[in-house]
């Protein structure tokens, strides 16, 4: 409690228990200095006093209760944590590896967007709040001013530009091709007309494999499953999703294969704000350029998924 709310809760209590009784240099009073003591007072006087002391009453209880509700709203700030720093509210589903996700016995979340989003943040000044939401309720939560960002493989598309606003791009994906180190004839995807192709069951890269001409298509298992048929020889080339492809290759050190650059289908990932919050999604610009000027971001690309852009 601060010095002006001590004095008014003990001036309450004088006039509660009928101490102080000042009818008429009410100032005097309110400086802590009673003019009178009431001995010998008349009973007019007194009535005077009894009036007094209710207006004084209803006064500081009212003065009291704006302080009070002029504390609680300080304590209300969002956009500061408990050290006094500006924070960074995230969303993001923590369930799409390599980008975020979360090891069995690890605190911390982990991922490439993970990653990234704290080094916005640091450049930015902010402290990085992180919040597991679930995809689908990601939005939403933006939209209620839970979180100030999300971050989680979310695709820029006309769609969602309705209800959030983007960032500039930050990763390209879509659907790449890997094949054998040492293979010449395979250069795009129109190279793979009549060619035998691994996908993951039930996949875009499934889907999309299934519209080349001539093309045999295996659904295998796992993208492990998809690399070993490549390796032994059973199929051509593995389409998959770019991340998938990168992130395996890097992380398993899977040797004796390469990724053709060439996409066959492109979509751009973007750090979400709210609708309107022009002034947020600028000093995100700000700094992702800041980090790709600076090799910051390219480290962080290369630690999930290699050298190669």
């Amino acid at each position: 409690m601060n010095e002006p709310e001590e004095f008014f809760l003990g001036l309450v209590v004088r006039l509660m228990i009928g101490e102080c009784r000042c009818p008429t240099d009410v100032a005097m009073c309110l400086r802590g200095v009673c003019t009178t003591s009431g001995v010998g007072a008349s009973p007019e006087s007194r009535d005077d006093m009894f009036k007094m002391k209710k207006l004084l009453l209803v006064g500081v209880l009212c003065l009291a209760a704006a302080i009070g509700l002029s504390g609680c709203g300080g304590n209300q700030e969002a956009a500061t944590s408990s050290s006094g720093g500006k924070v960074l509210k995230v969303g993001a589903s923590v369930d799409f590896a390599p980008f975020e996700f979360q090891d069995e016995g690890q605190s911390e979340y982990q991922g490439f967007d993970m990653d990234l989003i704290r080094a916005i943040g640091k450049e930015m000044g902010y402290e990085v709040e992180i919040s597991n939401i679930g995809f689908d309720g990601l939005i939403p939560a933006l939209q209620a001013k839970n979180v100030d960002v999300l971050i989680s493989g979310v695709t820029i598309n006309d769609e969602r530009k309705q209800n959030v606003d983007f960032s500039d791009p930050y990763y390209e994906s879509g659907l790449t091709m890997v094949v054998r180190e040492n293979e010449q004839n395979i250069k795009t995807f129109a190279d793979l007309k009549g060619k035998k192709i691994a996908v993951q069951i039930g996949t875009t890269s499934a889907k999309e494999a299934k519209k080349i001409e001539g093309a045999e298509v295996k659904e295998l298992n796992t993208p492990a499953d998809c690399f070993m048929e490549l390796k032994n020889g059973g199929v051509d080339a593995v389409v998959n999703d770019r991340p998938v492809n990168d992130y395996y290759i890097h992380k398993s050190g899977q040797t004796g294969v390469k990724t053709l650059p060439e996409r066959l289908t492109s979509e751009d990932y973007g750090i979400a704000v709210a609708k309107g919050n022009k002034e947020l999604a600028e000093k995100i610009n700000a700094a992702l350029k800041k980090l790709k000027e600076n090799g910051e971001y390219d480290k962080i690309f290369a630690k999930w998924f290699g050298a190669q852009k």
